[in-house]
């Protein structure tokens, strides 16, 4: 798969093993939009899903799809697309009829889901790396974008893919200065290194003030009770306490995480390379964030655990006893405190505020569970409450 390769110092390997591009950074360049006969079925259900869903004829026409071998699916960005058609029917197909869940996947849509998952090295189930970095076209030369598939919920769900991948687009262009980071670090070259790091903490900031676009864009009722149930996952969901059973694959549920923004591999990626270690507490950031990695394609995983066996950074800078240098350090792991910190204002907004009043509006109900329950299962203000505080943690004392 041809990447702009961006000039990588040798120690790095091959940057296209890494499936970084130099434009988009870990979202995948110029998604294709059609898949060849017979795969196109897959294709024109997953285009239509609002209006199968709307007049109830979805699922008859997913089990009358016939079963298809993935053989002849060539090349990534082919198998990219057939995972994001085949994850959005998936989707639609549990979750697609109110309170009607299905537990069963039917073999017509299972084999063939879980063998390109197979083959690809991601889970079974709409992921971060399908529904943001995989799902969009440009729509015109002027640059305007828009995504390949859709959810009951009319724009809703444009909005809220589209602004992830900019913010994921704005935060990449960071990711060409890391071998520079580490040049430096090499050779005490605190110059450099200072330089490096207010061009990361820029792209952080800018990376923000997309993130603030989000509010133009996406309705949070909209996004509360009908996107979000869509991107939910069958693990840590009452709804699926078994998980899912992928019919004539596997002879036992499985349970897998629905796609969350924890999937995402540029925030990782400097966590890593700021020395920023979540914690181990009760919440256990950690452990979901490591659990995450493994929804993330693998060359992106690749490129993440590279940078684990890199030179501290961190240490480097606690080494030089430099009041600039540390100041500049701080600046850097404090753009990522904001994001983290608006991160909540978001989920506040979009998922706590309408829980409580959906609450409200259907006193006889049980408490929702799902009220501070994140599409990727976890309790989602605890868990990044703890990832910003750990990150706030990270800011080093003046010398």
């Amino acid at each position: 798969m041809a990447h702009k390769a961006f000039p990588m110092e040798s120690s790095w390997g091959n940057v296209e093993e890494y499936h970084i591009d130099e434009d988009v950074g870990f979202a995948l360049p110029n998604p294709l939009e059609e898949l060849p006969y017979p795969y196109d079925a897959w294709i024109s259900i997953a285009k239509n899903l609002p209006v199968l869903i709307k007049n109830d004829e979805l699922r008859a026409e997913v089990e009358k799809l016939p079963m298809l071998s993935i053989d002849d699916l060539q090349g990534h960005r082919l198998q990219r697309l057939a995972h994001l058609a085949l994850g959005y029917i998936t989707m639609a197909y549990v979750w697609g009829q109110g309170d009607d869940v299905r537990k069963v996947l039917p073999r017509n849509i299972a084999v063939p889901y879980c063998n390109l998952s197979e083959k690809l090295g991601l889970p079974p189930i709409l992921v971060y790396a399908d529904c943001v970095l995989a799902n969009w076209k440009k729509k015109d030369p002027s640059g305007n974008m828009d995504i390949l598939f859709s959810f009951p919920g009319g724009d809703c769900g444009k909005g809220f893919f589209l602004i992830s991948l900019l913010v994921e687009i704005e935060a990449a262009s960071a990711i060409k200065v890391i071998p520079t980071i580490f040049k430096a670090v090499q050779n005490q070259d605190r110059d450099t290194l200072q330089k490096a790091l207010r061009d990361i903490t820029s792209c952080l900031k800018k990376a923000l003030e997309v993130f603030h676009q989000i509010h133009e864009y996406v309705d949070p009722d909209l996004f509360f009770n009908v996107l979000r149930i869509y991107l939910s996952g069958w693990k840590g969901n009452a709804k699926m306490p078994e998980g899912l059973l992928y019919e004539g694959f596997w002879d036992t549920p499985k349970m897998f995480a629905g796609g969350s923004a924890a999937q995402s591999s540029i925030f990782q990626c400097f966590d890593v390379l700021l020395g920023i270690q979540h914690s181990s507490d009760e919440a256990s950031s950690a452990e979901f964030l490591q659990e995450m990695r493994t929804y993330m394609p693998p060359a992106h995983q690749k490129f993440l655990h590279s940078l684990e066996s890199k030179p501290s950074v961190r240490e480097f800078v606690l080494s030089e006893g430099d009041d600039s240098l540390l100041a500049i350090y701080n600046e850097c792991v404090d753009a990522m405190v904001s994001l983290r910190n608006y991160h909540l204002q978001i989920v506040a907004k979009y998922i706590v505020i309408p829980a409580k009043q959906s609450k409200n509006t259907q006193p006889s109900e049980e408490p929702s569970e799902s009220e501070n329950k994140g599409t990727g299962g976890t309790d989602v203000m605890k868990f990044l409450k703890s990832v910003r505080d750990t990150t706030k943690a990270a800011l080093l004392k003046e010398i």
